[in-house]
């Protein structure tokens, strides 16, 4: 099964950017014409911080998870598998973590092709045998060669901008008046609106965070040839998520979007999730299956 073009993958991914700008036209119109200068030059200082944020995200994001890079003398079968997948997938091989949480789970991270890392959890290591590891790895950097950390980064900006002006509107034009209805009723809908935003924008990145576990999982079956390892490696993952410690990784629920299989986080969680279910992936894989031996 030869690597191919999901466009499928390529326009969602264009869909939902365009409905994400478009939106935030409509989101900065409106906060310029109730609220004045004050929230544009808030989401300006948090804009550039996001681009800070993401030229390292690999950096961060590896810290925050408590992620160490490894080196091939400490991991020669992991990185001895990275190596030859990414030739496989026509990647530049990522750099590789280990996080010690017994989580069966891995996650990819970089800001593109050339700056991404491939972190996986102890847990995982002692879960899977060879082929299945290597269907995991290859999922991830399935979504590397679909640059999908740089989408979803890009795409989950205007989000995080539209939920810290719902969670500190007040600070945002106070009760200054500037005329033209702007004052306290200027923030009560800049407010509305930043909500309204806000629940739009994070339904259409947890459409196409979903989507995009298929595409990966499609594209794991082309690097590997496998995709029945793959499936026996996401049961085997979905079956031990509820066994480890509460506390093992939970409190970073809010990274699901990056993790092979998500972590639980009560029925909202489970309701907007940014991963389809486990048992539709393993169909889909099946089906895979079934195509590359007819």
């Amino acid at each position: 099964m030869n690597w191919q073009a999901d466009w499928g993958l390529r326009f969602r991914m264009f869909l939902t950017m365009f409905l994400l700008f478009a939106l935030y036209i409509v989101f900065a119109g409106v906060i310029t014409a109730y609220v004045g200068g004050g929230p544009l030059l808030f989401a300006l200082l948090f804009g550039g911080l996001s681009l800070v944020q993401y030229y390292y995200s690999d950096t961060l994001t590896l810290r925050s998870m408590g992620a160490t890079t490894v080196s091939a003398d400490e991991y020669p079968q992991l990185h001895s598998s990275i190596e030859r997948l990414s030739q496989q997938a026509d990647l530049p091989k990522p750099k590789v973590a280990v996080i010690d949480s017994q989580v069966p789970n891995a996650f990819a991270t970089g800001r593109n092709q050339k700056n991404a890392a491939v972190a996986v959890t102890t847990g995982l290591l002692n879960t899977l045998d060879r082929e299945e590891l290597d269907g995991v790895l290859a999922h991830e950097l399935a979504h590397v060669k679909n640059r999908d950390m740089m989408v979803m980064t890009i795409a989950s900006f205007l989000s995080t901008i539209a939920f810290m002006m719902v969670r500190w509107g007040a600070f945002f034009g106070g009760g200054r008046g500037r005329g033209g209805g702007r004052g306290g009723g200027g923030v009560v809908v800049a407010i509305l609106v930043s909500l309204i935003v806000w629940i739009v924008s994070y339904l259409l990145i947890r459409a196409l965070s979903r989507y995009r576990e298929y595409a990966a999982d499609r594209g794991a079956a082309a690097i590997t040839g496998n995709p029945s390892a793959l499936a026996s490696a996401l049961m085997k993952i979905s079956g031990r998520m509820d066994d480890v410690p509460k506390d093992d990784m939970r409190e970073e629920a809010e990274m699901n979007a990056f993790f092979i299989i998500p972590i639980k986080s009560g029925v909202v969680g489970r309701l907007f999730s940014t991963h389809p279910p486990t048992e539709r992936r393993i169909e889909q894989l099946r089906e895979l299956e079934h195509e590359m031996t007819v």
